[in-house]
């Protein structure tokens, strides 16, 4: 995990197409903004169940199973 430190209006650039701004910062409160292209899914990561950690072994297995396909 890459851990960074950004101010208001900084922005971070991942993959040469997503981008992300920081809005706003109040206390311990951060809005981003975040520009994807239409095929890339942005979701919080409380919605996706395999970043649970019980679910992660899971995942993987599941993802190297189905990239040896």
């Amino acid at each position: 995990m890459l851990v960074l430190s950004r101010r208001e209006g900084e922005t971070l650039v991942i993959g040469g197409n997503v981008v992300i701004t920081v809005k706003q910062v109040r206390g311990s409160r951060v809005q981003v903004g975040i520009e994807a292209p239409d095929d890339v899914r942005v979701r919080r990561g409380e919605l996706e169940p395999w970043r649970d950690e019980s679910n992660a072994d899971d995942h993987e297995k599941q993802v190297a199973f189905e990239s040896e396909s």
